[in-house]
C-alpha cells in the first residue's frame, strides 16, 4: 500500500465544510444555551464536535486506501440522519416555530394554504400513491446518485456530488435553527380521505411519526437535496440522471400534495438547489467535458497527496 511519508494529508472541501458547519452549530448552541435553560447543548455539542473530529481525521483516513477511503469520503453523508436529528431536539425544546410568517408567505404566493387543499380537494387514490410513492423514494434518490457514481469507478464525480449534497443539507439545517418552521403536518389537522386510505399514505406517516425532526420545514431538505443529488447525477452520467428524473419530480410535488412542506418551503428548496447547482455543477460539467468523469486523476485534484510517496506494499 503506498503511503505519505512524513508529510499531513490536505483537507478535502467536504472536510472544510463539515468544520465550518460544525463550527456554526456549535455558535448556535452557545447562544441558545446563555440563558441556561438548554439541558440538551452538551450532548448536541459533542455530536458537532465529533463530526469535526471526522473532518480532520477523514483526510488520514483516505490513505490508506479500501474501506478507511470509502469512510474518508463518505463520512458526512453517512452521518447526515443523526445531524437531521440533532435539529429536532433543539428545535423541539426552543418551542420557536414562524409558520405564521411561512403561512402569510403562501397566502400571497399561493392565494391560499396550499398543503392543507391540495390532498382534501383532488383525493384521487391513484394519483396518492404516486405522490406518496416518490416521497418514499426520497432516500434511494440521495444515495443512489453517489453510490452509483461510485460503483461505475466515476470517483471523481461521485465526490463532487457527496460534497454538493452534503453542502445543501448543510445549509438546510441551518436555516432550520436560526428559523425554525414546523411545517403544515403539525400545524393543520392531518387529511383523512380516499387520498391517505392506501398504503404507501400510511407508511408515509409512520415514517414520518417515527423519524421526523420538529422545526424542519423551510426550506424543504427533501426538494433540495434530491433535486441536488439528481442534477449532479445528471451532469455526470446523464443516463443516471434521468433515471431518477421522474422520482425527483414527484418528490417535489408530493411534499406539498402530502401535507409535508407548504409550498414555499419547497420553492425555497428548489432556490437552495439550483444556487448549489450553479456552483458546483459548473465545475462538473467542465470535469465531463475535459474527459476526466470517469478518472481518478482528477479526484487527486480534490484530495492532493503531499510530499514523497513511499511503497509499502
Amino acid at each position: 500500500m503506498a503511503v505519505i511519508a512524513g508529510v499531513s494529508p490536505r483537507l478535502a472541501p467536504i472536510d472544510r465544510a463539515a468544520l465550518v458547519y460544525a463550527g456554526a452549530v456549535e455558535l448556535a448552541l452557545l447562544y441558545l444555551a446563555h440563558d441556561g435553560n438548554a439541558p440538551y447543548w452538551p450532548w448536541i455539542a459533542t455530536a458537532h464536535a465529533l463530526l469535526g473530529i471526522c473532518a480532520l481525521v477523514a483526510p488520514s483516513a483516505r490513505q490508506t486506501g479500501g474501506v478507511g477511503r470509502f469512510l474518508g469520503d463518505w463520512y458526512a453523508m453517512l452521518l447526515l440522519p443523526a445531524l437531521y436529528g440533532a435539529i429536532g431536539i433543539i428545535n423541539l425544546h426552543e418551542a420557536r416555530a414562524f409558520d405564521p410568517v411561512v403561512q402569510r408567505l403562501e397566502q400571497f404566493v399561493f392565494g391560499s394554504q396550499i398543503s392543507y387543499r391540495w390532498i382534501r380537494e383532488f383525493p384521487n387514490p391513484a394519483f396518492s400513491w404516486v405522490m406518496h410513492g416518490c416521497y418514499l423514494a426520497y432516500v434511494f434518490i440521495l444515495y443512489a446518485s453517489p453510490f452509483a457514481l461510485w460503483f461505475s469507478q466515476r470517483r471523481d464525480a461521485a465526490r463532487r456530488t457527496l460534497f454538493a449534497v452534503t453542502c445543501t443539507f448543510f445549509v438546510c439545517y441551518l436555516g432550520f435553527i436560526l428559523f425554525p418552521v414546523a411545517g403544515p403536518r403539525y400545524l393543520f389537522d392531518l387529511p383523512h380521505n380516499a387520498a391517505t386510505d392506501i398504503g404507501p399514505a400510511r407508511l408515509v406517516q409512520w415514517v414520518l411519526d417515527n423519524g421526523d425532526a420538529w422545526g424542519a420545514a423551510f426550506p424543504s431538505s427533501h426538494v433540495a437535496g434530491a433535486v441536488v443529488a439528481t442534477g449532479m447525477a445528471y451532469l455526470s452520467w446523464r443516463k443516471l440522471g434521468l433515471i431518477l428524473a421522474p422520482f425527483t419530480a414527484g418528490l417535489v410535488l408530493s411534499v406539498v400534495y402530502g401535507q409535508f412542506h407548504y409550498g414555499v418551503d419547497a420553492l425555497t428548496g428548489l432556490v437552495v438547489a439550483g444556487v448549489v447547482l450553479a456552483i458546483v455543477g459548473a465545475r462538473t460539467s467542465r470535469a465531463v467535458e475535459d474527459g476526466r468523469g470517469r478518472s481518478n486523476g482528477a479526484a487527486l485534484a480534490e484530495y492532493p497527496p503531499q510530499g514523497t510517496v513511499v511503497d509499502r506494499r
